[in-house]
């Protein structure tokens, strides 16, 4: 995607043209998931076991794995991209070529590069990603977290807002890992900052350096923001700082639990019917109607949808299962017709 492109933002800069997003240098770091474990690395943000140098052969991954005192199993992984491919779970050492040259293969043809490197395999972990936005001084925000772990052959599916059942000790080092992340490169624009956690231990993972699909939950969740994050970038792609945007900290809350599903497309056809659900606390993004016919070039994605409710209820319990129930009934009254297949089925 160009969004990571960081070439693509060089050239934007040298030919006098804004881009909306990081700087190149910080699309580089990131873009790179060895050098983001690098960087996190020295700012004392704690990181999986693994390789912080791409690994060229099996054989270099084996050796490198020896020497970081990490043993099977190991997520091996692309150093570039992401959205699932170019990674796999390998548990036994006779599986480890027939994986590194399958993960070679997507990363290289998704990504451009086949680079690889690992990390040691957290068992059922749970994936957890704060929100940030920054203006590119060193002054950030983060809007809370997201929890992103109902996920579909390592690609989300649904995302939801506030995660549920965090220990405040938990949740407090995610904020405070994510901005020093940001502080430390002056992060500009909207951004996300992954992590594992299993019981209590936190590992950043990775960066994402643009706004991603499951912003909306965020939008949704967050209250105090004066803007919502695509104008929010907008506005700092312009030059405007979070202060002067009276964009502050303190003045951000969690006000609601949200929820995302996402809509996809499962055989490619076209769209004879189409009617969206809707409703008080239900929102869908989507370019879909019917006569479209999704191209396969892009991703499946053919709608978001999310919904919201208040934190607790009006006899003060948890919230969440008033958005739970929301998201059942719109995703059951969202019609998709044609030849196209989706996930709705």
């Amino acid at each position: 995607f160009l969004s990571e492109d960081a070439d693509f933002a060089r050239a934007c800069a040298e030919a006098g043209l804004t881009f909306v997003g990081p700087i190149a240098d910080v699309i580089e770091l990131f873009g790179d998931k060895t050098a983001a474990r690098r960087f996190a690395s020295s700012l004392g943000v704690p990181v999986l076991r693994g390789s912080d140098v791409p690994c060229g052969t099996p054989g270099d991954m084996r050796a490198a794995m020896a020497a970081s005192g990490v043993g099977f199993p190991v997520m091996v992984k692309a150093v570039g991209g992401g959205g699932g491919r170019g990674i796999r779970a390998v548990r036994r050492d006779e599986d480890l070529d027939e994986a590194f040259q399958r993960c070679a293969s997507e990363a290289g043809a998704s990504f451009g590069s086949g680079a690889l490197f690992f990390e040691e395999l957290l068992e059922e972990p749970r994936h957890i990603e704060v929100q940030v936005l920054g203006d590119g001084t060193g002054d950030c925000v983060h809007l809370f977290e997201r929890d992103c772990s109902a996920q579909l052959r390592r690609q989300k599916v649904v995302e939801m807002a506030p995660a549920r059942g965090l220990a405040d000790g938990v949740r407090e080092a995610l904020y405070a890992h994510a901005l020093r992340l940001a502080s430390a490169c002056a992060y500009r624009s909207a951004g996300t900052f992954e992590f594992l956690l299993s019981g209590d231990r936190v590992a950043f993972i990775e960066g994402n350096p643009r706004i991603q699909v499951e912003h909306t939950v965020t939008e949704q969740a967050v209250s105090g923001l004066p803007m919502d994050l695509v104008q929010a970038q907008l506005l700092v792609a312009s030059g405007r700082t979070l202060a002067e945007l009276g964009v502050r900290q303190e003045a951000l809350r969690l006000s609601a639990c949200a929820i995302q599903a996402r809509v996809t497309m499962t055989r490619m056809g076209r769209i004879s019917a189409y009617h969206e659900p809707s409703g008080p606390g239900v929102r869908v993004d989507s370019c879909s109607y019917a006569g479209y016919s999704p191209p396969l070039a892009y991703d499946p994605l053919l709608a978001k949808v999310i919904v919201s409710g208040p934190v607790r209820s009006f006899d003060g319990q948890d919230g969440f299962d008033l958005a739970r129930v929301r998201l059942l009934r719109a995703l059951e009254e969202f019609h998709v017709a044609g030849s196209i297949q989706t996930n709705l089925a």
